[in-house]
């Protein structure tokens, strides 16, 4: 696959938590994702989201930190700071379509660059589907 996609934490989280539900899937599709080479364009908030997770369900400080160090290190991953333009888009979306902050910020950057929003989080998906197409990660 090689059009555009935004991954939400959920997905990073869940692959990186071994012991949670359907983990392993999340791991197999982040795996064919970046041997794929399919843009992908990401928030920097997913950093401080996955580490802050991961450390605090595996309390493992140092662990979480070396993800984080690694994932940036990965080529066609492109992080989209939170600027004020998009945070007025994340905003309004979030407003019209009652959306949490955070999920709304990974709404306003896939709708930026016409990318598919890939979660594991069944209200996010639900409700931004009427602005960006949403997938599971089984489904891309």
């Amino acid at each position: 696959m090689k059009d555009a996609l935004t991954i939400d934490a959920s997905v990073f989280v869940n692959a990186f938590s071994p012991t949670e539900a359907g983990s392993e899937k999340s791991w197999r599709f982040l795996t064919a994702i970046f041997k794929a080479g399919s843009p992908i364009y990401i928030p920097t908030l997913m950093l401080v989201e996955v580490v802050a997770s991961l450390a605090r369900k595996q309390n493992n400080t140092e662990m979480a930190l070396n993800w984080m160090r690694e994932i940036q290190q990965t080529s066609h991953l492109v992080f989209i700071n939170l600027d004020a333009p998009l945070a007025q888009t994340a905003a309004e979306i979030a407003a019209h379509h009652r959306l949490r902050g955070s999920d709304a910020v990974y709404v306003a950057v896939a709708r930026r660059f016409g990318a598919t929003l890939v979660t594991l989080d069944a209200e996010q998906r639900e409700r931004a589907a009427a602005v960006v197409p949403v997938r599971w990660p089984e489904e891309v």
